[in-house]
């Protein structure tokens, strides 16, 4: 039989579909979609080999709609327009069971092929479902992303990996036929990364390359038999994830060098420059933050200037700005600042405003006082007056806490000099 094992053993049933339950158990909101018959547009969000595509299919099937699919990669706005004018032929005008029409890597599409989807979503042509591995947000217009709901997709954990191993030892019709033990998993586990069409293609591998029918999955067995060339950079599987997080890494610990290598691998492997400077724009402000503000600036600029030039000059840019960024002084204060006052919010919840720092644009606030007794900082000695400005429960908890670092330290003392007995700074 030729057809891999990953096809062979794709989920026809929303039943037979592994994980998800947020979307695809008994409660799960497309489940209720399914049962109602009414399916919006969709965008699902996730990563790689998590079974966007079956999902998709799954729920043309359920809701015996029409099926047209379309790659990213290689269809253009011609070929959109084709295909919804098959799908308003197919009954898109005449039956309320829209056909759904599958886009794939829907963010490489760009505004002009989106736009070209936009009235026949908007007219009900077609119920649109699109794939992504990027976030939404960035990647898809906003007058498309308002027409959609956006579901997010997990990762499949390791009893999800191991269950659909399981299924395929005992249910798919070739390797049914074998005896097979499967051991030990974590070296399938990870040479897969979660990526669960890669684990089936690894599995069939070392299944494939056994003449014994009589077959024990071990660790040894399984990194043994996987090659060098199962590793190659791929900007749509787990080694995306891989060299983006040495990419970073390597800024944060101050290396240029490594910095530069990881981004050579990146544009070598295809990676969408934009993703790079998006990333790079976090760790501005992540992890150097007030130690160099220029960083962000720079980061900001370098976003811009990435979207408007394009490859390949683009590398010239993302090359200097990861230099700069690796040889700047770091600091995660700001950061740390945040997730603290973020954990504090979710601790203590909504607690009031201090009156005294209300707004207060009308007269019957003015009455209640809100506002009274504020002291306006500029009407005071070096613009500063010490008041009160947290909710009661929580006066005096400090959340920022400046990093060891020339700018910084002159923050430091700023607050010193003006909170020392309030903050302990």
């Amino acid at each position: 039989m030729n057809e891999p094992l990953a096809e062979r053993l794709r989920p026809k049933k929303l039943e037979d579909y592994i994980s998800q339950s947020h979307l695809v158990g008994e409660k799960g909101i497309l489940t209720q979609h399914i049962k109602r018959g009414l399916i919006p547009s969709i965008i699902f969000w996730g990563p790689p080999g998590i079974g966007k595509t079956t999902l998709a299919n799954i729920i043309a099937i359920e809701s015996e709609r029409p099926f047209y699919t379309l790659s990213a990669i290689n269809s253009g706005v011609k070929d959109i327009r084709e295909v919804i004018n098959k799908a308003k032929q197919s009954g898109g005008l005449f039956t309320a069971k829209n056909p759904i029409l599958f886009i794939d890597e829907i963010h490489r599409f760009s505004k002009s092929q989106q736009d070209s989807l936009l009235q026949a979503v908007e007219k009900g042509w077609v119920t649109l479902i699109g794939a992504t591995t990027e976030n939404p947000s960035f990647e898809v217009i906003s007058a498309l992303l308002s027409r959609c709901q956006v579901y997010t997709l997990n990762s499949f954990n390791k009893n999800d990996l191991e269950s659909l191993l399981n299924r395929a030892i005992n249910k798919d019709e070739v390797i049914s036929k074998k005896s097979i033990t499967l051991k030990e998993t974590n070296a399938l586990l990870k040479f897969s990364g979660g990526d669960a069409r890669k684990l089936l293609n690894i599995f069939e591998l070392i299944i494939n390359a056994h003449q014994s029918d009589e077959i024990i999955i071990t660790n040894d067995v399984v990194t043994s038999m996987i090659q060098n060339d199962t590793i190659h950079y791929d900007k749509s599987g787990d080694q995306h994830y891989d060299i983006i997080s040495a990419f970073i890494k390597s800024i944060r610990g101050s290396d240029p060098n490594a910095a530069v290598y990881w981004l050579a691998r990146m544009i070598q492997g295809g990676e969408d420059v934009k993703f790079i400077a998006r990333r790079l724009i976090i760790l501005a402000s992540e992890d150097i933050g007030n130690a160099n503000p220029t960083a962000l600036v720079i980061a900001n600029n370098t976003f811009q200037a990435v979207s408007i030039i394009g490859n390949p000059e683009s590398r010239i840019i993302l090359s200097q700005c990861a230099t700069y960024l690796a040889c700047s002084v770091k600091s995660n204060a700001s950061y740390n600042a945040i997730n603290k006052a973020l954990q504090n919010v979710e601790e203590t919840g909504n607690m009031p405003v201090p009156l005294e720092i209300r707004n207060a644009p009308t007269k019957l606030m003015k009455e209640l006082g809100y506002g009274e007794n504020y002291k306006y900082a500029h009407n005071f000695k070096n613009n500063f007056i010490s008041q009160e400005f947290m909710p009661d429960k929580i006066k005096g908890t400090k959340f920022y806490e400046p990093g060891n670092n020339s700018r910084e330290n002159v923050h430091r003392e700023y607050l010193k000099n003006n909170w020392k007995d309030k903050y302990g700074y």
